[in-house]
């Protein structure tokens, strides 16, 4: 299975965070499973890329030709995809992906992993998506998302298009017994 991981491309994080993306690298690895990830040398991303390879999965990164002129696209990839912009660079992540995670990131790994929910809400796809909250990283979103059901600008059962994992063991236990459903468009 082709895992997308979206999170930080930042050294300067806790090493909490560093910790559990290297565990979800590793049991990716061993567990048979191959990564799909922004192809940078940096941050999660590196951390999570390497750990991957080492445990004898395969790693595509997709980086748009702007961050590979800053010299950090990784070398150690079975394949780098060097695309014109983000958007492609979305794009083929999405195609060749087969489910999505979010370890924890800034503004582009949360922008990420909403336009993957929201083309999962409309239709385009109905593949896993997990939020690997680390640290409670992720309750503050988790919350804002509780207020959009309650004031209705979200139906309550979207809910269930994803889940926020506690580590990456719960993430990939999800991932790998993940049964598509059945759902009407946003407008049913």
């Amino acid at each position: 299975m082709y895992i997308c991981v979206f999170c930080s491309s930042s050294n300067s994080l806790d090493s909490i965070y560093f910790e559990e993306a290297k565990k979800m690298g590793s049991q990716m690895g061993d567990n048979g499973h191959s990564l799909v990830y922004g192809g940078t040398n940096v941050g999660l991303m590196n951390e999570v890329a390497v750990s991957v390879k080492s445990s004898g999965g395969k790693v595509l990164g997709v980086i748009p030709k702007l961050i590979s002129d800053y010299g950090i696209s990784a070398n150690y990839l079975d394949e780098l995809i060097v695309t014109p912009d983000m958007a492609e660079r979305k794009k083929i992540l999405r195609d060749r992906s087969d489910a999505f995670v979010a370890l924890p990131g800034g503004f582009g790994t949360l922008e990420e992993i909403l336009e993957v929910i929201t083309l999962k809400q409309l239709g385009y796809h109905n593949a896993p998506i997990v939020f690997i909250n680390t640290n409670g990283f992720y309750d503050n979103l988790k919350s804002q998302f509780e207020i959009s059901y309650i004031e209705k600008f979200a139906k309550p059962e979207y809910s269930k298009m994803f889940i926020f994992a506690n580590d990456y063991k719960q993430a990939l236990e999800y991932i790998e017994n993940y049964a598509q459903e059945k759902r009407g468009t946003k407008w049913d």
